[in-house]
């Protein structure tokens, strides 16, 4: 199976690429990929076992420690890193559409978060290594100390299905910065499209072992995250699989990097505009289908314009185009899988059985008699303490909140066992700024909600440990060495 582009790409992909070759698996269980938008089979893909993954790690433990990737300097990893992007960009297109066939993205988003935001990561992260200083002579009482970087290992990198290329590569492009080599175990929601980074990183020539691609399931992936000869963990998904994932770290004593679900709040403050806050809500409580960890699913609204609020979010779902996400004008693609768009309707069916008034949606759309998807949904009058408050439904079912004052919204918001995303709206940036500071969340706008991949992203509480993207991404995958040394190396 191929699809057209300027490279195609071959949608049966029954290898693994380990040690810089495509070879045969260990194990013979496999994973039949679907069509969000349809269910027609897209290609299928073999899963890894625990010996799949042994033989990954045990290639990037070879590559780091006696291989060339461990004794190449900043400069020389950066250009590999520059023909990387250059390998990743042919593809970009045919990647985006693969993507959304099989997650439901919108083909405008995924070609922005799938096609072009990876290459963007890997030069941004090759210029800055260049520019670091990787070793610092310091004074000491005795004579100096040379304070060294030194990459931090073998990493085993965990990515989910719902943003597949761009959250791999957040993990990816800064730890081959470091110097760091790579196990990445993809989800086999998304089974198909992983496998073309491993194409354009043997284009790129990457030197063997440097990355590994193992597609696996949870057993195996748990593994990974056990293995003997791994030195970090860099995982994104549920909160549920991050406690497991961090209580076995802890227990390694193993460096890790944890970003997990969410349940944010998008606070409506009294003097907001509403024209503003509809051209925004889009992007941050329905991007991507509303299958993003920063979901702002919680809209809290004062009670002095509670219903202008709902009615106009209400009357933004009625108008968006569900469909088929490579149509251009559809806005509201399927769900990635029917197991998730039963989830999605189990929780639905939960707020329809409390005191929350269902306002709009409900339900799967009528004419959608294929694929996997749900229309956008408000239920209103929900209480903070109801499970639709409380639970990451991970789909487009918006919770509306009332509120008394900036004191109770802020008190509301932080009611949550969550702190990852969230927004403020308000004509008032000083006021708005001021709620923002009080949310206890790791991100959040003002009149607006847009990931800046040039800034740190992550979670408080659950949502998570650690930091990606921004300058800050670098230091989870470096490690500090003190050597001390005489005062002649003083300048």
């Amino acid at each position: 199976m191929t699809i057209t582009a300027d490279v195609e790409t071959d949608l049966d992909r029954t290898r693994f690429f380990i040690n810089g070759e495509w070879v045969d698996p260990l194990s013979t269980d496999t994973h039949r990929a679907l069509e969000a938008a349809t269910g027609d089979i897209l290609g299928t893909a073999s899963l890894g076992s625990d010996a799949d993954i042994d033989r990954a790690v045990r290639a990037a433990r070879e590559a780091l420690d006696h291989g060339p990737w461990g004794r190449t300097t900043a400069e020389e990893r950066a250009a590999l890193m520059h023909r990387f992007a250059d390998a990743l960009e042919k593809r970009a297109d045919a990647t985006s559409t693969l993507v959304s066939r099989e997650n439901g993205m919108p083909i405008g988003l995924s070609s922005a978060f799938n096609g072009a935001a990876p290459a963007g990561l890997l030069r941004m992260y090759a210029e800055q290594v260049k520019a670091m200083d990787l070793e610092e002579v310091r004074p000491s009482a005795m004579g100096s100390t040379i304070v060294r970087r030194e990459p931090v290992g073998v990493v085993g990198a965990i990515a989910p299905w719902n943003y597949p290329q761009v959250l791999a590569m957040m993990k990816i492009a800064p730890a081959l910065a470091a110097g760091c080599t790579l196990v990445l175990k993809p989800s086999p929601e998304t089974a198909l499209d992983s496998y073309v980074m491993g194409d354009a990183a043997q284009e790129a020539g990457l030197p063997p072992g440097v990355f590994n691609i193992v597609l696996a399931d949870r057993e195996a992936g748990a593994s990974l995250v056990s293995h003997p000869l791994v030195d970090k963990i860099a995982f994104t998904g549920s909160t549920a699989a991050g406690r497991i994932i961090g209580a076995e770290c802890g227990r390694l004593i193993r460096r890790n990097t944890l970003e997990l679900g969410g349940k944010s709040a998008a606070i409506f403050l009294e003097d907001g505009d509403i024209d503003t806050f509809l051209a925004g809500v889009g992007m941050a409580s329905f991007m991507n289908n509303a299958q993003t960890c920063t979901t702002q699913s919680r809209i809290l609204a004062p009670r002095s314009r509670y219903d202008e609020v709902v009615d106009a979010l209400a009357g933004w779902t009625g108008d968006q185009v569900v469909g088929n996400p490579l149509d251009p004008a559809v806005t509201m693609g399927p769900m990635a899988s029917e197991k998730h768009l039963e989830r999605v309707l189990g929780h639905i069916e939960v707020a329809r059985n409390s005191n929350a008034r269902l306002v709009s949606g409900g339900g799967r759309p009528k004419g959608q008699d294929r694929g996997w998807f749900v229309e956008p949904t408000v239920f209103a009058d929900v209480d903070n303490d109801d499970r639709l408050a409380r639970e990451e439904v991970f789909g487009p079912v918006m919770a509306v909140i009332p509120f008394d004052d900036d004191d109770d919204a802020v008190r509301i918001a932080n009611d949550s066992s969550y702190g990852l995303g969230g927004s403020v709206w308000t004509t008032d940036e000083e006021r708005g700024l001021d709620v923002s500071r009080r949310v206890r969340t790791g991100t959040i706008g003002i009149n607006y909600y847009s990931l800046d991949l040039g800034s740190p992203f992550g979670g408080m509480k659950d949502s998570g440990i650690g930091r990606e993207l921004g300058p800050e991404a670098i230091n989870p995958y470096l490690e500090y060495k003190s050597i001390y040394a005489s005062a002649d190396r003083l300048g």
